[in-house]
């Protein structure tokens, strides 16, 4: 099992990329066609991996959310063990989980939360 990124959630979408890339070693990249009709947002490669995802907060901007701190929205992780087995793990467990599968990259995406609403993704390259 290896990290495969972080995404941050934020309603301040360049102000964080350009923050990044300039304290970083980082530069931004392509991202899925699906990505960018499902969410607005950045991806910052380091070398040739998308290792910091960036994407449009729901939160708009007042006085009560403008001092918050901005959050991590998942952690992903390249799975070595097989799809279909994963998914049986998760239904014995009882876990919910929703699939998502990226033709273009060659991967099929399993998501689910923990306990306390932490977000898993888990990526199965085919």
């Amino acid at each position: 099992m290896k990290l495969d990124h972080v995404t941050i959630r934020t309603h301040q979408l360049a102000l964080n990329r350009d923050f990044l890339i300039s304290v970083l070693p980082l530069v931004e990249g392509p991202r899925p066609a699906s990505i960018i009709a499902a969410v607005d947002g950045h991806w910052l490669y380091f070398k040739d991996w998308p290792l910091l995802h960036l994407i449009k907060s729901a939160i708009s901007l007042n006085e009560d959310t403008e001092q918050q701190a901005e959050a991590i929205d998942h952690f992903a992780f390249v799975m070595d063990e097989d799809y279909k087995q994963f998914k049986e793990k998760l239904r014995g467990l009882n876990i919910p989980f929703q699939r998502n599968h990226m033709p273009e990259l060659n991967r099929k995406r399993i998501f689910f939360h923990t306990p306390t609403k932490i977000l898993i993704e888990v990526i199965f390259e085919q």
